[in-house]
């Protein structure tokens, strides 16, 4: 009897669908799709033996080797995995790299437990082609409203309003800049680069007129939107959200500082302030060049004094003191610059609430 495949990888995204990737760990860390799980059919260690046997005796001494590797216990304890998840989740997908062997086996091994389950035609690398060719189309016929401002202007808090908007930044687990870095880490490129295609994908599936996206650079912190994509994004038209400075200082204040703080302190308990101090550190010496020695001598003092008086009261009122003085001697005339060369045409300008006004009115 033959069991069931299916290649409709845009249903899969729609629905959100669950997927047991049976691939090693070793491969599953450098790139897995947003709704999948790491159940292994071999580990590491046993896809590595497995490989210089199919290397050098061939397929069929391969597969013998799995069987004798992946056996008894090891075989009964990834049964049972693939078991509870899909008890668990009983709509789930099964996939490999090419949708071959390795998920074969698995759901043969899942038939003959009575569970019946589909896997992915072509498996990991044709959902992931799939993936990277629809992003690409669709951000090539999409029109794009890109929402631009200088730092600190609450760009990112204008993307919860607008359900045709997609944040780049929260996909890349950074906001942008060299303040920017969160304590958990980025995501893979290809992890970013898969939950992008899903999100537009179900974009897609909405029929917006316009695609709505926040002004990035090509690099989001290491990550960086594909070429092809960031080309398209380029094509569209740019909304500048004006903000004072006093507002974009208490926002850059609440997610440097507050937030970020807090953060530090859950994931490093008495050593999170340090820990913080440490990395603000960080970000100034990575920018010494183009703050010049002065100025970055003068940011450094600054927030040592600012430090010291959180440590002595537990005030952070002292550091709005360097956030504004970063934001308006430092990255307001970058910010400029990039405006005054960018070519994408600048075609509204205005605070919050107009600027989320116009990109709705731009819909009807």
């Amino acid at each position: 009897m033959s069991l069931p495949l299916t290649e409709d990888f845009r249903k899969i995204v729609l629905e959100n669908r669950p997927l047991i990737d049976v691939r090693a760990p070793v491969e599953f860390e450098k790139g897995a799709f947003p709704t999948s799980v790491n159940l292994p059919l071999m580990d590491d260690e046993e896809r590595r033996l497995v490989g210089i046997k199919y290397k050098n005796e061939g397929n069929a001494a391969a597969i013998r080797l799995g069987n004798q590797l992946v056996q008894g216990e090891s075989k009964e304890a990834r049964l049972q995995a693939w078991k509870a998840y899909i008890a668990e989740h009983p709509d789930a997908y099964l996939y490999c790299f090419r949708g071959g062997q390795r998920s074969g086996i698995s759901q043969q091994w899942l038939a003959d437990a009575g569970i019946n389950i589909t896997r992915l035609k072509g498996g990991y690398k044709a959902f992931r082609n799939f993936l990277s060719t629809e992003a690409e189309a669709i951000t090539a016929k999409t029109h794009t409203l890109i929402i631009g401002g200088r730092t600190g202007s609450g760009k990112t808090l204008l993307l919860p309003f607008l359900d045709n908007a997609i944040d780049l930044e929260g996909l890349a687990n950074h906001r942008g800049s060299s303040f920017g870095r969160f304590i958990t880490p980025q995501p893979t490129q290809i992890n970013f680069e898969d939950a992008l295609a899903y999100q537009l994908i179900q974009f897609d599936a909405k029929n917006h007129k316009n695609l709505v996206i926040e002004h990035e650079s090509h690099n989001i912190g290491w990550v960086h939107i594909p070429k092809p994509i960031y080309s398209n994004f380029e094509k569209g038209e740019l909304i500048i959200l004006e903000t004072g400075i006093e507002k974009r200082t208490e926002i850059t204040h609440y997610e440097y500082v507050e937030e970020a703080l807090r953060n530090y302190e859950k994931s490093f308990a008495e050593a999170g302030a340090q820990k913080w101090a440490d990395d603000i550190n960080g970000a100034f010496d990575r920018i010494k060049k183009r703050l010049g020695s002065e100025r970055y001598l003068h940011l450094k003092q600054v927030f040592a004094d600012a430090f010291e008086e959180q440590k002595h009261s537990g005030d952070l009122e002292a550091h709005k003191v360097w956030v504004e003085s970063l934001l308006t001697d430092y990255y307001d005339p970058m910010y400029d610059y990039q405006i005054e060369k960018s070519p994408i045409p600048v075609v509204f300008r205005g605070n919050d609430q107009e600027v989320i006004e116009y990109i709705k009115s731009r819909e009807s």
